[in-house]
């Protein structure tokens, strides 16, 4: 049975509220975060109000019942992404540390003077600077698969790069900017037909696709709490666990150790070998929350309805004149970014805002990819499962006071 997506809203209590005297949120910016269910705000009470403590080594009920609840959290996010265990799961601060771990951990140990990374043109800032510094460290190379003007990686030219031996290939696996969904699967597999290491930014696809980490196949996968419903201040990584277990630690103290000496130490069991210090339990609690909310509802419907609103979004913009959207036709996920006239993105924002419209406007983490389309900024209508049909009209209307006020 399909879900009534016109009773999601009701669940959201920001969404209740009004911006200015009369006027309602529209917010239209999920791709930078979401909104909070009222389910997860009274898991974290929950967790604060009866249980907390700190967790792992208390012997104590409310400790115990602590770690229960930050493990069962664990529990809930392997299932989600259908990793194999709960031991692929390391929790994170977000995506971006998540990429960062993997970097300064697997890269300072395995990459050596000349290896080659590959990245895409479409990556968000988290997914280039920590190669970066990784790569001026170690003295690496860096290279960019291509994005076509459709907003779609050149998958002809990525396969002839591979032949150039790359020990990473680290891609998004939907664009934050142009919405664009990539062919995981596909460039995964070709990645490692030519032995290199995969790494996904899953950020935007966790929240918004279903996604099935082994039948993807990639060694790691870094998504953030924040954007699928869930308390800022908690991500995950999924690693394989071979590869886990033989990386070295991203940082140092407690609850990492298995023994310490005035000599030296020794790592504790994956994944706790990665989560040093007391770690953000209530946050996992309300991450493991958000993924119970969107489990109930079913990924499948959440991608169909997100797309069946961009869709109509990019039609209306299209039609209404003066507009360019950037990024695919068809397949794309709910991320609408766009160009008005010569008006600036920033200003576009601020009197879209004067009718409660929530938009995003800059070049979103992603200059690089702006650079290439030759634009220094675009405004970001970006939809998630509390949206609806509704809020793409008074978008629209919105734009059209945008127009008038430049006119």
């Amino acid at each position: 049975m399909s879900t009534d997506f016109s009773k999601i809203r009701d669940d959201f209590p920001i969404l209740k509220r009004e911006v200015h005297p009369g006027v309602r949120l529209v917010f239209l910016d999920s791709t930078a975060s979401t909104q909070k269910p009222q389910m997860v705000l009274d898991a974290m009470d929950e967790y604060y109000t009866h249980h907390n403590a700190n967790i792992h080594r208390g012997v104590y009920t409310i400790s115990e019942e602590a770690t229960e609840m930050y493990e069962s959290a664990r529990d809930k996010i392997a299932k989600f992404i259908n990793a194999p265990s709960r031991k692929n799961i390391v929790f994170t601060r977000n995506a971006t540390e998540s990429l960062n771990l993997v970097a300064y951990a697997w890269g300072r140990r395995y990459l050596k003077k000349g290896d080659l990374i590959l990245l895409t043109e479409m990556e968000h800032h988290s997914n280039i600077v920590p190669w970066q510094i990784i790569a001026a460290e170690k003295e690496l190379k860096i290279e960019y698969i291509p994005v076509n003007q459709d907003g779609l990686l050149d998958l002809a030219i990525y396969r002839k790069m591979l032949e150039k031996q790359p020990r990473v290939v680290s891609f998004t696996h939907m664009s934050n900017v142009l919405g664009t969904i990539t062919p995981a699967k596909k460039i995964t597999a070709l990645a490692h037909q030519a032995g290199a290491l995969v790494v996904i930014d899953g950020a935007q696809s966790v929240p918004h696709l279903p996604v099935d980490i082994q039948d993807i196949d990639a060694d790691f996968l870094a998504f953030s709490a924040h954007k699928m419903c869930g308390p800022t201040g908690i991500g995950a990584l999924f690693g394989k666990y071979d590869i886990l277990n033989e990386m070295p630690p991203f940082l140092g103290g407690g609850d990492m150790i298995r023994k310490v000496t005035f000599d030296g130490f020794t790592t504790n069991d994956v994944p706790a070998k990665f989560e040093a210090g007391t770690p953000a339990i209530a946050e996992a609690v309300g991450f493991g929350a958000a993924v119970d909310y969107l489990s109930a509802i079913g990924m499948e419907e959440v991608a169909r309805h997100e797309q069946e609103i961009a869709r109509y979004g990019l039609q209306r913009l299209e039609e209404s004149g003066g507009i360019r959207v950037i990024g695919p036709r068809e397949d794309r996920g709910g991320v609408l970014a766009f160009v008005l006239d010569e008006i600036h993105p920033h200003d576009i924002a601020q009197i879209l805002d004067s009718e409660g419209i929530a938009v995003r406007a800059g070049h979103h983490c992603a200059q690089p990819l702006h650079i290439k389309f030759g634009l220094p900024a675009t405004t970001r209508a970006s939809f998630y499962l509390y949206n609806s049909i509704q809020d793409v009209d008074s978008l629209l209307k919105g734009l059209d006071k945008v127009k008038a006020t430049f006119d």
